[in-house]
């Protein structure tokens, strides 16, 4: 998926900054270095990186890793705080610990079986410093299971290929999973030329939603307990209705 993806992440995200500006703030309030894990592009990296941490990243696409590569070489004032490590989150060999751990943006909503889930979150504990804290950004899972299935092709946004300067038209459709808790969704994107032709990119994909409950025990199976949970990236509680369950997880000194 994300091999497709690549390309068009960071046209994509570019003015998605919200969820930066709260990683960085809880960051400082816990303390770095960080450890990113599901980097991509370096997004996250870099803008811990301009706050003044120090942070490392593991990701295991090489179209993505190739993309963080070129980004840090292009950000001389930053590159000694970005340390990239390309490889599996799960199998991956670090030397040293973290005073906080990141996995943002929807990121374990990759990991769809629990043995994977907790194989995660226990070497997120054995990277974790005494006293550091690990923070999970997943949407609500409330507000997607309550929405009806239509199994209509939707318009996400559109957004300018900041390589081509196309105009790219994202649409998905998506399907999900009441029983197993798995979204199945296809992306296409639609890049139209100056001429009128359009290129048409379709990435399937399979996600897996998360409840409070049950995140919560699998933090407990790690050893990692829940401290706070917001729901939204202005900082605001988690309630019903909340777009965003962002936990953050201390490990016991």
């Amino acid at each position: 998926m994300y091999a497709a993806l690549a390309r068009y992440y960071d046209s994509e995200h570019h003015d998605q900054v919200d969820d930066l500006r709260l990683y960085a703030s809880l960051v400082k309030q816990i303390g770095g270095p960080a450890l990113v894990i599901g980097s991509g592009t370096g997004r996250v990296l870099h803008h811990l990186a301009r706050a003044g941490q120090t942070a490392h990243g593991i990701e295991i696409e090489p179209e993505m890793m190739r993309r963080a590569e070129a980004r840090r070489e292009a950000s001389p004032t930053l590159r000694d705080r970005i340390h990239l490590h390309s490889g599996d989150a799960l199998t991956i060999t670090l030397d040293r610990r973290f005073k906080s751990v990141l996995i943002p943006y929807n990121t374990l909503m990759h990991f769809h079986d629990q043995d994977a889930q907790i194989a995660l979150l226990k070497r997120v504990h054995d990277w974790l410093e005494p006293g550091g804290a690990a923070i999970i950004d997943l949407p609500n899972a409330g507000e997607s299971f309550a929405a009806q299935d239509t199994g209509a092709q939707t318009l996400e946004r559109i957004f300018t290929d900041r390589e081509t300067g196309e105009r790219v038209m994202q649409y998905s459709i998506s399907e999900l999973d009441r029983v197993e808790q798995i979204m199945t969704v296809t992306w296409i994107y639609d890049a139209i030329a100056a001429d009128g032709t359009v290129r048409r990119t379709v990435i399937p994909s399979r996600i897996r939603y998360f409840f409070m409950a049950e995140l919560q025990l699998l933090l407990r199976a790690a050893d990692l307990t829940v401290e706070h949970v917001y729901g939204d990236f202005e900082g605001g509680e988690f309630a019903d209705g909340a777009p965003r369950m962002i936990v953050v997880a201390t490990r016991e000194k």
